[in-house]
């Protein structure tokens, strides 16, 4: 982003004014660059305590990373320095609701909690005659994901019994896959590799129409982030069950860091299925499948695709993924394997730096040549993050990012994009721009 540039050309010509690093910290937080945010706005706030805009900024960031208690100190600031701004206090009480919750289900986890399964009979739910959708009965069909789309398209939902039959099959078929799948590309197919979607179903249907539908020859991976920030989350998550419930074996999902109960309750997942199906429990057995969902997947042995990136240890091999027991830990936390696949970044300097997140941590082109030589790669793919031109080679050709949601959150100008791979293992990009979709509001909380 050119302001962001900007702004530290004059901080490099005079480092004493406070509002050039609150405005920076702004800029940070619509990249979403969040531990960035937090550094600049506590900057203007030491060169200047008055400067509520600085609070405010930090306050966001750390909401927005779920920083819940520092951002309850600024949020406290905040509302006391300028009484009258009801976003703030909106936002100041969210954060002590939160706090509130996660100390509420922090004292109720005792490791073994019931399934939201458990006493659901799905198979003794009746539809209703007037149901104008296809039906569906216990294998799922092509004619039945055909009907769902149109459904979707025309703003309809499907009956919460099929809801339940597409969340409880796929979970059991991604429970029995390995936490790293294993797939490769035979004579005469190819797989398309995507990346982050967030809730934006419209978009998704371009991908299809771009790249063609799934088929026994054409593999799909979706590289995480199917959920939050977009209008259509329980679309795009139900679409991408049904066709991995239609062909398990060639139409793979990988778990991304919005995968996650806290990222959910935060950016508008949660809120979406209990506004759309009207249940929580709906939201708890998404919640349960996602936790069963691969982190990885290893294409012909030469490309390995996760959602986040590499780790702070030089030493993990792919054999320490493969034997990383997912379900031990069913949120990925603070540290950790599964934190850092769904979080970490790269960067342009060698060697390992902090995230500008807040979260997880940087990896440098020398970090991704070690793994890549030690793990016999050709490269990693990894999503995560928003490329202006929907993909990005970098770390001499070892590093390549795919994002696949198009002008995101209906804000920023970029493009989304997929890889193609066949069975020579070459990568094709394939570019393409966001397609209209009707004006509804997303369920974001910032």
């Amino acid at each position: 982003m050119n302001a962001i540039k900007y702004y530290t050309a004059a901080i490099e010509k005079y480092d004493k004014e406070s509002a050039i690093y609150s405005n920076r910290a702004l800029m940070h937080i619509k990249t979403e660059a969040y531990g960035l945010a937090t550094s600049d706005a506590s900057r203007a706030i030491e060169l200047d305590e008055n400067n509520v805009k600085a609070y405010y900024r930090r306050a966001i960031a750390n909401t927005a990373i779920l920083n819940h208690k520092e951002a309850l100190r600024d949020w406290k600031i905040v509302t006391k320095k300028v009484p009258a701004d009801k976003k703030a206090k909106g936002y100041y009480e969210e954060c002590q609701k939160q706090l509130k919750r996660d100390a509420f289900l922090k004292a109720i986890d005792v490791g073994d909690e019931a399934s939201a399964a458990e006493g659901l009979h799905v198979e003794e739910m009746v539809v209703d005659k007037d149901y104008d959708g296809a039906r569906l009965g216990d294998e799922m069909t092509q004619e039945f994901i055909d009907d769902m789309i149109q459904r979707f398209k025309n703003g309809k939902t499907i009956h919460k019994k099929y809801l339940y039959q597409i969340i409880l099959a796929v979970k059991d078929i991604l429970t029995k896959e390995p936490t790293m799948v294993e797939v490769d590309v035979p004579k005469e197919h190819n797989i398309t590799v995507c990346g982050d979607t967030h809730g934006q179903f419209f978009d998704l249907l371009e991908i299809f129409r771009l790249a063609g539908a799934p088929s026994s020859t054409h593999y799909f991976l979706f590289n995480g982030d199917f959920v939050d920030r977009g209008s259509w989350s329980c679309e795009i998550a139900l679409l991408l069950y049904a066709y991995k419930w239609l062909s398990p074996n060639t139409f793979f999902l990988n778990r991304g860091n919005h995968e996650t109960d806290d990222m959910n309750r935060m950016y508008g997942f949660e809120g979406e299925c209990k506004a759309k199906y009207k249940s929580e429990r709906v939201f708890k057995l998404f919640s349960e499948s996602f936790s069963a969902l691969p982190l990885a997947t290893l294409i012909g042995q030469k490309f390995f695709v996760l959602h986040g990136g590499l780790f702070s240890d030089d030493d993990i091999t792919l054999d320490d993924v493969r034997k990383l027991d997912r379900f031990k830990q069913r949120q990925p936390g603070q540290s950790g394997l599964m934190m850092e696949m769904l979080w970490t970044d790269p960067q342009p300097a060698p060697g390992r730096g902090p995230s500008k997140r807040g979260v997880g941590l940087q990896f440098g082109p020398d970090v991704t040549k070690r793994f890549c030589e030690r793990n016999g790669l050709d490269a990693i793919i990894r999503s995560h993050e928003v490329r202006m031109e929907g993909y990005e080679v970098e770390h001499d050709g070892r590093c390549i990012t795919v994002f696949s949601a198009p002008k995101y959150c209906d804000t920023t100008e970029n493009k989304g994009a997929f890889i193609n791979i066949g069975p020579e293992y070459k990568l094709e990009y394939t570019k393409f721009d966001a397609v209209p979709h009707p004006p509804v509001k997303a369920m974001v909380r910032i």
